[in-house]
C-alpha cells in the first residue's frame, strides 16, 4: 500500500502505471486536485477529510464489474465495523446513509484489461446534501476495516449484494444514454444488471444508468 499527501487522482496515477505494479496495489491520498466519479462529476474534499483510494486488480473476473460490487460490498461491511452505523446500495455504485449518499465508487479499465476502483468516502466532509460518518473516524482506520472486509467476502457475492441492495423494491428512474426508464426495480442478477419492470409491463436488464430512487406513486 502506498500514502501520498496530494494527487490529481489516485484512479489516473494506478492506470498510468499499473504494468509496474503487482496486483490489488492500493494508492491513498489525503487530497484529490483532480478526482473524477461516475458520468465524470468532479470528486474532491478538504485535505485529509475523507478516506479517497483506488485498488488495482491485475487478477480480473469474467464480468469485471464483479470487482466494484466487492469494493462496495466491502465498504459498506466496512462502515458498519467502525462507526456501527446501517449503510446500504444503490445500483450500482453508491453507498447510502439514511438515504444521503456516503460513498461512491468508479472502475476504470487499463490496456490490458486490468481494473482499478476507486472510492471517496465521506469522514469528516461531505458536500450539501450527503452524509458523513464523522471526523473521529480516520481515513488510515477507514480503510484497514475496508481491506479486511473485501477479504472476508465469500467467492459468490451475489446474495450478498442483493441483500444489501436498498433500490430492489422501489419505484425508479433510470437515466441512459437514449433516455429515462421509470419503473419497479425487482431483481439484481448475477452479473450485476438490473432489472425493471416499467409502467407498460416492459422488463428491461440494465448493465449501466443513472439510478434516482422515486418516492412510490
Amino acid at each position: 500500500m502506498r500514502e501520498v499527501i496530494e494527487t490529481g487522482s489516485t484512479n489516473r496515477d494506478l492506470l498510468e502505471n499499473y504494468l509496474e505494479l503487482p496486483d490489488r496495489s492500493v494508492l491513498r491520498t489525503d487530497h484529490q486536485t483532480a478526482g473524477r466519479g461516475r458520468l465524470d462529476r468532479a470528486w474532491e474534499a478538504p485535505a485529509g477529510s475523507n478516506l479517497l483510494v483506488s485498488l488495482l486488480f491485475r487478477v480480473v473476473p469474467v464480468d469485471p464489474g464483479e470487482l466494484m460490487r466487492r469494493v462496495a460490498l466491502a465498504a459498506v461491511d466496512a462502515v458498519r465495523e467502525v462507526s456501527g452505523a446501517e449503510p446500504v446500495l444503490k445500483w450500482p455504485n453508491d453507498v447510502l446513509l439514511d438515504g444521503d449518499k456516503l460513498a461512491g465508487l468508479l472502475a476504470q479499465r487499463a490496456d490490458d484489461g486490468s481494473v482499478v476502483v476507486g472510492i471517496g468516502l465521506n469522514l469528516g466532509w461531505a458536500p450539501e446534501g450527503a452524509a458523513k460518518l464523522g471526523a473521529r473516524i480516520s481515513p488510515a482506520q477507514a480503510l484497514a476495516a475496508l481491506l479486511e472486509s473485501y477479504d472476508s467476502l465469500p467467492i459468490d457475492i451475489a446474495a450478498e449484494y442483493r441483500d444489501r441492495l436498498a433500490t430492489l423494491g422501489k419505484r425508479v428512474r433510470v437515466e441512459l444514454p437514449s433516455g429515462a426508464v421509470v419503473g419497479t426495480a425487482v431483481d439484481v442478477e448475477a452479473d450485476g444488471r438490473l432489472v425493471v419492470v416499467d409502467e407498460f409491463a416492459i422488463t428491461h436488464r440494465l448493465s449501466i444508468g443513472d439510478v434516482v430512487h422515486l418516492r412510490s406513486a
